[in-house]
Order: C-alpha cells, then structure tokens, then sequence
C-alpha cells in the first residue's frame, strides 16, 4: 500500500479537498472521500471518517491508498460516447479528461466503471479484473475513438493486429513551432531514468518506436498534424513530438508548458481501423475533432 502524508499548512481546508490538491489531481476529490469514509485516513494519529473535517494549522494527515487489486470495481451510470457497437466490441469516443481503467488515485469514473455499468459482465477479462475489455489505451488528457473487447476472442483479435501493425490509428495535434513537410519519426522509446513516471527516447531497455505526421496547417507558432502510429508505445506521440522540437501545445510533462486555454496537450485519436476478429469486414471510423479542439484552432487563425 501506498500513502499520502502532508502538514496542513492552512485553515478550514476540507479534508477530502486537501488530500486531493496534494496529489496535483491525481487522485478525484470522490475517492479521496471514499477512502476517508473506509476508514483509511488519520489525523494526529486518530482515525478521520469525516470527509468534510476542517483542517487546522498543524494536522498531521496520513492516508492509506489500497493497491489496484484491492479495490472494488464497481460500475458507475456514467454516459458514454459510442461510436459503433456489436456482440464482440465496441468503439467509444472518450473525453478528455477521463481515465481509461482504474490505477492509484482513479478508483472511480473511469472508462472501465462506465463499461462495466453499460455492458455488465461482457467485457473480455484478459487484461485482468482492472482493465476489462482494454485492448489499448489513450492518455486521460487525450480525446478520441478507442476500441473495447467485449469476448476474449475479440480482445486476441484486435491485440494481434496490434502487434503486426494492422491496426489503423490516426491522431491530430497541434504541435509547437513550424514543420514544413511531413516525415517520419523511428526512434525507441523506453523509462526515463531520471523520472520514472515519464518515457523517453533511449537505446536503452526501450522498444521499437514509429510514427509517421503530415501537415494539415501552419500557424505563425503552430502546427496542426495528423499523425499516424505504427507502433503504438506509452506517450509515443508525445514524446517523438518533443524528442523532434515540437512538443504537443499544452504538454505540461513533455512540453514547454500548459497553455490555460487548453488544459492538458491538443491531441486527438481521430481514426481506427482494423478487421472485424469475428467477420473478417474491414473496419473504419472516424471522430470529429472535441470542441477544445476547435476552439484553440479558431484562437491561432
């Protein structure tokens, strides 16, 4: 188990508030609550149940964050974007913002609590009982189409086009500076050394890495891309995009910062396509571009 320890530094701060700024908006203030109703939240060394409990100058806060395995999945009336839907998957476009399956601090109003809630027991368990029916994911502050397994079959389906790169995914981003004319980016992307939360390109125990972009705009500071993943790495858009000088506008981890019109990095899983596992159809959809999106194009023309 892990924990979160901090001092209060200010009055009248609310509990569940306060332990959910410390994690920069990792943890939701709603499971930071549901932790401190289960009990596993002290305060001077005394256990706090109130979620709403004032803190004073001086507390002492410790709480106790289960392990993913630990905690129960529970599904959760959450509306979901779908796209296309049969017997064997289905194609959600999800929101910026939402987090694909739960992992420490996200417990709760994830893709997986909506899936579980909309499909009931008819998701694929391959990829365990925390990620049920995840055949691949997207960053929680990237939007866009995202394929679900709804039969161990389909889920082996779908993962073996991932690996031999026939699976079709397309993006679109604003990416910082002037690129000119398309290309190719073949570099391997493992861990960061230095900070183990973020990756890197590296030779280094990484894999294999490419992504293919072309132009679809210029701006006087911008471009906006579309890109194409032939590989499909943890952050690899983010951080071929960075590793080449032009890091995704609004990437606070791998950029030059969080433009405040943007709250999180302007990219956009536009395009899936692949071969139905149970019909053999190929299959192709596309999602229009979120309203931030939109929006932060209009700002640059």
């Amino acid at each position: 188990m892990d924990r979160i320890e901090f001092v209060a530094e200010e009055c009248d701060d609310r509990l569940d508030k306060s332990v959910s700024l410390r994690t920069e908006g990792e943890m939701s203030r709603t499971y930071a609550a549901k932790l401190i109703n289960g009990g596993l939240c002290k305060v001077n060394g005394t256990t706090m149940t109130l979620k709403n409990y004032r803190l004073q100058v001086g507390d002492e806060v410790c709480l106790t964050i289960p392990k993913a395995s630990e905690a129960a999945l529970i599904p959760e009336d959450i509306p979901l974007d779908i796209v296309y839907e049969d017997d064997d998957l289905l194609i959600v476009n999800k929101p910026k913002g939402m987090v694909v399956h739960p992992a420490q601090g996200h417990y709760s109003g994830t893709l997986v609590n909506a899936l579980m809630y909309h499909c009931g027991q008819s998701l694929s368990g391959i990829n365990g009982e925390q990620r049920p029916g995840i055949v691949h994911r997207i960053d929680m502050d990237t939007s866009g189409l995202l394929m679900v397994a709804k039969s161990d079959a389909a889920h082996r389906g779908l993962a073996e086009q991932i690996q031999v790169h026939s699976f079709k995914r397309e993006y679109e981003a604003v990416v910082c500076g002037n690129i000119t004319e398309g290309g190719t980016v073949n570099a391997p992307v493992g861990r960061s050394k230095a900070d183990r939360k973020k990756m890197c390109v590296t030779a280094e125990n990484s894999r294999e890495a490419i992504t293919y972009y072309s132009v679809l705009q210029n701006f006087r500071q911008y471009t906006h891309l579309r890109l194409r993943l032939e590989t499909g790495r943890t952050h690899q858009i983010r951080v071929h995009m960075a590793y080449i000088g032009h890091p995704v506008a609004g990437d606070a981890v791998y950029g030059n910062g969080k433009p405040e019109t943007l709250h999180g990095q302007c990219l956009h899983a536009k395009c899936v396509g692949f071969t139905h596992p149970a019909t053999g159809e190929w299959m192709e959809f596309e999602s229009e571009l979120p309203e931030y999106f939109r929006e932060f194009l209009k700002t640059l023309n």
